[in-house]
């Protein structure tokens, strides 16, 4: 997940987030019309890093216990659901992803479509660390991300031949990488 240094950086990205996820999911459209590779989009829960597997069943569980109790208006339902809202605030809670399936054959591949998007968006962007990397030294520059400033035009706005370029660019990759 990226990390944003101040406000600025973050009101950059957020101009570009979307149109860059929607052309994004567009050329991926496009090369699988022309590939005969299949593709299927799914939601996905993702966790930060370091959380047991454990906890994350325990969070799941919960959940679901909450759902299932949210329509019930008994009075040990209510306790119940207060119960499980103090308890989950107390423990780590996954955020939405999205990702792309690829199959062929025997063959699957799965590429987390956030992380391309901010590929698209950030200059040298490590998905390990949610950092830039700077060039040539391979350790990372900041604990931030830097938009990529090539995607701005001079007056500030959106460059959008250079949005196209980049996803075109990061798409035709993926699916260089797909097995043969």
């Amino acid at each position: 997940m990226p990390k944003f240094q101040n406000m600025d950086v973050w009101r950059q990205a957020e101009a570009l987030m979307q149109p860059a996820f929607i052309r994004l999911v567009a050329n991926i459209g496009k090369r699988l019309d022309e590939s005969s590779w299949k593709g299927q989009y799914e939601d996905v829960l993702v966790w930060n890093e370091g959380v047991e597997e454990a906890t994350k069943v325990q969070v799941m569980e919960l959940r679901r216990e909450l759902e299932a109790l949210a329509t019930d208006a008994s009075a040990d339902s209510t306790a119940r659901l207060t119960e499980i809202e103090q308890a989950l605030v107390s423990l780590p809670a996954p955020y939405p992803g999205y990702q792309l399936c690829l199959s062929q054959g025997t063959h699957k591949v799965c590429v987390d479509l956030w992380e391309i998007c901010y590929q698209i968006c950030f200059q040298d962007y490590d998905s390990e660390s949610g950092t830039s990397w700077q060039k040539g030294f391979g350790q990372p520059s900041s604990q931030s991300v830097r938009v990529d400033s090539n995607l701005f035009d001079a007056m500030g706005e959106v460059d959008w031949d250079q949005l196209d370029a980049k996803t075109r660019k990061l798409v035709d990759h993926i699916f260089a990488r797909l097995p043969k």
